[in-house]
């Protein structure tokens, strides 16, 4: 295989290992025992606001939701999306009918909440459920709020809504109030060097303990900034990724204080 078909076949390492199971989330344990148990029982809220830092399984754990709630194989005794039928493959692949995504970071006007009320009246084409995500929901307008809460209020039985936000405090009470709420959290240290060094396993990669430190403390809790540097430090060595290297590629403090960096990453 030649080096430019490598290129063409190369996805980022956050897509990669994107989690396709409740299972696979990492550092959420309440969320998806809450979740889980409810997708179980048929407690399905009509409604679910997703809050944390970024990079931390937000629009992830929403995809799964749908995948989950829309999937044409699980069984009532299951709560994983199979992931291989007709509804979670157009789920996973952003083209399914039923399961629409937002981001109002760019959409945040009345005009386009009201193209999603206008589309909630419909029945799914092949569905159980016609869910809305709605990224960054935070950013939208007072106007469009207002229009989006009328249907919050009584939402058609065949209509779900999964709200995703880094600054919940923006988000108007009327709005939350109607909502499941969870609260996402930064991933432990632990539970990021565990997952990273599997993760630089199954791509070959050699890398210091030291250097995969580094990596961890810059990532501040977030999986997807982790696995961001991860790939630029790959992109960066040939060899071995080094504690050196990564305090060159982050532009840390000069290379006289690595060693006083070293001792207070491992010492708290």
């Amino acid at each position: 295989m030649t080096d430019q078909l490598k290129q063409q076949e190369y996805r980022v390492l956050a897509r990669k290992y994107r989690p396709q199971t409740f299972n696979d989330l990492i550092g959420q344990e309440t969320l998806v025992r809450t979740l889980t148990n409810s997708i179980l029982n048929n407690r399905i809220a009509h409604a679910y606001l997703l809050t944390g830092v970024r990079g931390i399984g937000k629009t992830t754990t929403a995809r799964l939701i749908a995948m989950s709630l829309n999937c044409e194989e699980r069984s009532q005794e299951k709560f994983e999306p199979c992931g291989k039928c007709n509804s979670c493959i157009s789920v996973r692949e952003d083209r399914s009918l039923d399961v629409m995504e937002m981001d109002a970071a760019s959409k945040t006007g009345v005009d386009d909440i009201r193209e999603i009320i206008d589309n909630v009246k419909y029945k799914p084409v092949s569905s159980k459920y016609k869910i809305f995500i709605i990224d960054e929901v935070h950013m939208l307008s007072k106007n469009a709020f207002n229009a989006l809460l009328k249907t919050l209020e009584e939402p058609p039985a065949h209509v779900k809504f999964i709200f995703a936000t880094t600054e919940v405090k923006k988000i108007p009470i009327t709005i939350i109030s109607r909502c499941q709420r969870f609260d996402l959290h930064r991933i432990e240290k632990e539970s990021l060097t565990s997952h990273f060094m599997g993760i630089a396993a199954k791509e070959n990669i050699k890398i210091n303990p030291e250097a995969m430190a580094l990596i961890v403390r810059s990532a501040d809790g977030s999986v997807r900034d982790g696995l961001s540097l991860l790939d630029q430090a790959i992109s960066n060595e040939t060899d071995q990724i080094t504690a050196a290297s990564i305090v060159n590629m982050l532009g840390l403090a000069d290379r006289g204080n690595i060693f006083d960096l070293m001792d207070a990453i491992f010492n708290g």
